[in-house]
């Protein structure tokens, strides 16, 4: 004869809010504490209603998948985040990675996580307030876990010398001072810290010297040699 499933069934008796967090509450099963909730999770739950083990799974899978969303927006209340820099915060709060992807494609679906949009804006912000080399850039966004494809479409329309131009511009009130050959050895040296090749920096420098200048002896390219 086949014995029948035996689900058994816990009953609520109590459901508190978190002193600490208000937006939990404390579920007590049976009279004892049972474990912690959000309440947007814990919303359609009462006192003296009972629950079977499968529920009691479910709601907690629920809550794991909320405490990921809400520690990812958390994180992305500061700044735009890559997915990868995402994926590695809730990796160090110990989320388990099936959550985490599935935190990852709900942030994806609300917008919030873009890997293209967030190398553009990089670029962007980078371009306007601390212009620096393509390649730099790349490196930079690589650093942060974004793959090729984004990295290009973000970064193929950076125009080296303009960038290099307008990082000499904002420099040149702390060198304008200086004679010729210190100047140019300093700026030459800050636009090479900022990832931009010789024959970037060699124009770009001699036109900075002779704008600020003009009423001065103008050197040519090759005088940088």
């Amino acid at each position: 004869m086949a014995l029948g499933c035996v689900c058994l069934m816990k009953k609520i008796t109590a459901i508190e809010v978190q002193k600490r967090t208000p937006n939990r509450v404390n579920i007590h099963l049976d009279g004892e504490f049972a474990f912690g909730l959000a309440r947007i999770v814990a919303a359609w739950l009462r006192v003296g209603q009972e629950l079977s083990e499968e529920k009691i799974e479910q709601l907690q899978a629920e809550e794991a998948r909320e405490r990921a969303f809400q520690q990812a927006m958390l994180f992305l209340s500061y700044r735009d985040r890559s997915e990868s820099e995402i994926r590695q915060n809730l990796r160090k709060h110990e989320i388990p990675e099936p959550v985490i992807e599935q935190t990852l494609e709900r942030l994806k679906q609300d917008g919030l996580a873009d890997d293209h949009q967030f190398a553009r804006v990089w670029v962007e912000n980078r371009s306007a307030f601390r212009p620096r080399s393509r390649r730099l850039m790349a490196m930079e966004l690589r650093q942060k876990g974004l793959g090729d494809e984004a990295i290009t479409s973000a970064t193929e329309g950076v125009d080296d010398e303009a960038l290099a131009y307008e990082a000499a511009q904002k420099r040149v009130p702390r060198l304008k001072g200086l004679e010729w050959n210190e100047f140019r050895k300093k700026m030459s040296d800050f636009l090479g810290r900022r990832g931009f090749s010789y024959s970037v920096v060699a124009p770009v420098v001699t036109r900075i010297w002779n704008e600020v200048h003009k009423d001065e002896q103008h050197y040519e390219e090759e005088d940088l040699t």
